[in-house]
């Protein structure tokens, strides 16, 4: 495992995005999994105008991008929020072609690590940190450490998780969501993974502590021989 500390946010989302602009040039097909939510808003911000300025030169033409977990709108006739999201916040500005995004959903999943194997698998996965030691949707006793991609029924609790990320609240909330369980995302040549603030203290500490556990889900990922964890600051604060 590799830790790079830096200061604040910022320079986190600095790092994060020279690491992913890197393996987006490295020669061949490429292949990536990238991760929503807010944490790597401005990763992408910076990001952007690079890939745009790129893109007419063909540079990144055989560099493909896969959402490593989704959660389906209740009426599965439209896209789900995370595809939804990477879309708004990187793949769209950017502009990647659309025959490089290849989203995850749940009529397609248990043939997607087939699928991944078939064409070489992941190259690298960016991955957030939640305050409960979650990743992806592997949150604490949902998935097992064996687990490949999947479906997880959602109970009371996981549905108030999810509630926000929709605009109609509860009406839209599905049942369940599909995620890469751990066996998928070990399964990657190389693992970032980036954490900010202090919300992410108790599990960075968690995560830095030498234990694995399945009560902190991505205490798993230490295992893995290419693994490198940025975190700013406020999230290492509790790191003694």
């Amino acid at each position: 495992m590799r830790l790079i500390k830096v200061a604040d946010y910022e320079e986190m989302s600095q790092v994060a995005a020279t690491i992913l602009l890197g393996a987006m040039y490295r020669e061949g097909r490429v292949n990536l999994s990238i991760t929503g939510g807010s944490t790597p808003k401005r990763m992408y911000e910076i990001l952007v105008p690079s890939v745009r300025a790129a893109r007419p030169l063909g540079h990144f033409d055989d560099v493909h991008f896969f959402n490593f977990d989704e959660i389906p709108y209740r009426a599965e006739d439209r896209e789900g929020v995370t595809i939804s999201g990477l879309r708004s916040a990187f793949l769209a500005p950017a502009g990647i072609a659309e025959e490089n995004i290849h989203p995850l959903d749940q009529r397609n999943y248990t043939e997607r690590d087939a699928y991944l194997k078939s064409i070489g698998g992941l190259d690298m996965i960016v991955l957030g940190l939640g305050w409960d030691g979650h990743f992806c949707g592997n949150l604490p006793g949902t998935t097992h450490f064996g687990d490949g991609t999947c479906r997880v029924e959602c109970d009371d609790y996981l549905r108030s998780r999810l509630v926000d990320e929709f605009e109609r609240g509860e009406v839209d909330v599905p049942d369940y969501y599909i995620t890469m369980g751990p066996r998928a995302i070990m399964a990657a040549r190389e693992l970032v993974m980036i954490a900010s603030g202090e919300k992410k203290a108790k599990a960075v500490a968690k995560l830095l502590s030498g234990e694995v556990t399945e009560e902190w889900p991505s205490t798993v990922l230490t295992l893995h021989p290419h693994f490198t964890l940025i975190a700013d600051e406020a999230a290492l604060s509790e790191v003694a």
